[in-house]
């Protein structure tokens, strides 16, 4: 069985052109189904019934949120149509077990003001000149944070201000760079980066650690919270947020749906809808203003 979890990993990255993050998200995931059933004296994917596959999900309800027990069924579902695609299986226990509906959550954004202060808590100096680079192309690309660390230099074009990244399902998007956040990166260009690459002049990695190694997620992370900490921004926040943020502000400000699905690369625009949200004060803004009869 853990050789065919090995294929469907394979088949993930060959022909569904996954990402390593996600192929190690649905790896995980089948990797516990498959302990899970071995525990229950289950050898062969043969042998796996539909009661199986209800069980190994009421076993996570006790302990994990909704979200993520919908996700551990979707690898699931995934690995079956694999094996009954190659032929492994004759009956796909999963074909009628449906993935329950989740209550989808407004993304958590900052005010235009929230993120001027978060920008403006980071020093002008040292590594802050990294730092600000970073936040800077986040909010201003509205890139995720695995984008930002693969970037190279190559996937870079400052004097055309456009930035080439490889997003989800290692689809390629091209980026436009906005005043600010060109700026901030060409002052890290000039004044930080070659500090910090100066032991490896070789490396082409845009945003680099102290050693000169690739920038991890991890980092840009701690970067985000010491500014939201000196900046004063109480809300949770993370890469995303800044985002979310991009988002819900070009939208807020007049920018169509279709070009918003585009700069942030989502492949279904009902994705993208999440950030047509407005608060109450603006929809009663809109109405006084619009309706023949306020």
């Amino acid at each position: 069985m853990r050789k065919d979890l090995d294929a469907f990993a394979t088949y993930l990255h060959l022909e569904r052109g996954l990402s390593p993050t996600t192929i190690a998200s649905y790896r995980e995931d089948v990797a516990l189904f498959e302990r899970f059933l071995s525990r229950h004296g289950i050898s062969a994917w043969r042998g796996v019934e539909p009661l199986h596959v209800r069980q190994f999900l009421q076993s996570l309800r006790t302990s994990r949120s909704p979200t993520t027990v919908a996700r551990k069924l979707a690898a699931v579902k995934g690995l079956f149509r694999f094996l009954e695609s190659q032929q492994m299986i004759t009956d796909n226990p999963t074909a009628y077990i449906e993935t329950p509906r989740l209550w989808q959550r407004l993304p958590q954004t900052l005010s235009l003001q929230e993120v001027e202060r978060l920008l403006d808590a980071v020093p002008r100096e040292g590594l802050g000149v990294r730092d600000l680079a970073i936040l800077e192309l986040l909010y201003g690309a509205g890139l995720r944070v695995s984008e930002l660390v693969n970037l190279n230099l190559e996937h870079c074009n400052f004097d055309a201000g456009f930035l080439r990244c490889i997003g989800k399902g290692n689809k390629e998007r091209i980026v436009p760079l906005g005043r600010r956040a060109s700026a901030a990166i060409a002052a890290y260009l000039k004044r930080e980066r070659p500090r910090l690459v100066k032991r490896r002049s070789d490396t082409t990695t845009l945003f680099v650690n102290q050693r000169g190694g690739r920038l991890t997620r991890q980092r840009v992370w701690q970067v985000l919270r010491a500014a939201a900490r000196t900046g004063m921004v109480t809300k949770p926040i993370g890469p995303h947020t800044l985002r979310h943020s991009f988002a819900t502000h070009l939208l807020e400000r007049g920018a169509d749906l279709r070009t918003v699905q585009e700069l942030l690369g989502h492949a279904n625009i009902s994705t993208t809808q999440r950030y047509t949200h407005v608060d109450r004060g603006r929809l009663k803004a809109v109405h006084e203003k619009y309706h023949p009869r306020p």
